[in-house]
């Protein structure tokens, strides 16, 4: 069951990590990245951020280039919510693929 404290952190660290991503894909065009959901360890030192990725063909290749900047998102993030935060927590990326389930449902059900 998560808290009230986790919930608000994880409305907060959504918010700031969309303003990132959507500054970042603004210079790559044609390719969109949301938050869909954000869910924090109970003693606040993990985040887990759960993205949406559209086009889903690239999704794999754009989650690894973000796995493999999460020190930079994460320091960015830090300057955002330096004031509402003493720490920020560690950032684990995860695609979100239940809008491709959700298509692969709507497929079976018209077939």
């Amino acid at each position: 069951m998560e808290t009230t404290r986790q919930a608000k952190i994880s409305r907060l660290l959504q918010k700031e990590l969309s303003e990132i991503f959507r500054q970042q894909t603004a210079k790559t065009h044609g390719v969109i990245i949301s938050v869909s959901a954000v869910r924090v360890s109970p003693d606040l030192s993990v985040a887990k951020v759960y993205l949406s990725v559209f086009p889903s063909e690239k999704s794999q290749e754009l989650l690894e280039s973000i796995k493999n900047s999460a020190k930079t998102i994460r320091y960015d993030l830090a300057q955002k919510v330096r004031y509402q935060l003493r720490k920020t927590p560690e950032l684990a990326f995860y695609l979100d693929d239940s809008l491709d389930y959700l298509e692969n449902i709507d497929n079976l059900l018209k077939s």
